[in-house]
């Protein structure tokens, strides 16, 4: 298998698509169903089946959630398994990004939605945490990490997060793209002041 070419950055990016309506998000808010998506994300297309068993929950769970997921447009069925009668194969629809509207744009009931969502992702991102500290020895070449403190003005933190997103946007690829000696990297990042908000 050869070495695929370099990405145009510039393509990658036309084919990303930006989500961020309240119905989206609460096709998200389930721990469940943020499992799916980084499953068929890591591992490629799968049936109901195959992911009940990866994820230890019976079918008929996991396909309630599948419907949930397709019908908000974040999965699909994939075309290179044609169902023919068969069990429907999912995939991730490609170049989705999600992002999280300001508070200050959203319903009483929006925030609701988006605070279920972040605290599903808490959970997500403490299993992280674990795995990363519970490491093998063989997996610290896989496993870098950094703490920083900054001091930053508001558009400095900004500018270091647009930075941030151009840098993913950079390495960015899709499974199928990827060439030989890659693995899915959970990638995270987040800012909070460490001070007292200013009066």
């Amino acid at each position: 298998m050869t070495e695929p070419p370099p990405q145009d950055p510039t393509a990658a990016h036309q084919e990303q698509h930006t989500v961020s309506d309240p119905a989206t998000l609460k096709a998200l808010a389930h721990p469940l169903r943020l499992k799916i998506l980084r499953r068929l994300a890591a591992a490629g297309p799968a049936t109901a089946t195959a992911l009940a068993s990866s994820l230890d929950q019976n079918t008929g769970t996991l396909s309630y959630h599948l419907r949930q997921l397709a019908r908000a447009g974040l999965i699909e069925d994939d075309p290179d398994h044609a169902a023919n009668g068969r069990e429907r194969w999912w995939r991730g629809v490609r170049g989705t990004e999600v992002r999280r509207p300001p508070r200050s744009d959203l319903s009483a009931a929006e925030r609701v939605v988006v605070e279920e969502l972040d605290r599903a992702h808490l959970q997500e991102d403490l299993e992280l945490v674990r795995r990363h500290a519970d490491r093998p020895a063989e997996e610290d070449e896989w496993a870098p990490g950094s703490r920083s403190t900054l001091h930053l003005t508001q558009e400095e933190l900004r500018e270091f997060h647009d930075a941030y997103l151009e840098l993913l946007q950079r390495f960015r690829r899709e499974r199928t793209g990827a060439g030989p000696g890659t693995r899915p990297v959970a990638v995270r990042w987040f800012g909070i002041p460490l001070d007292d908000p200013p009066d």
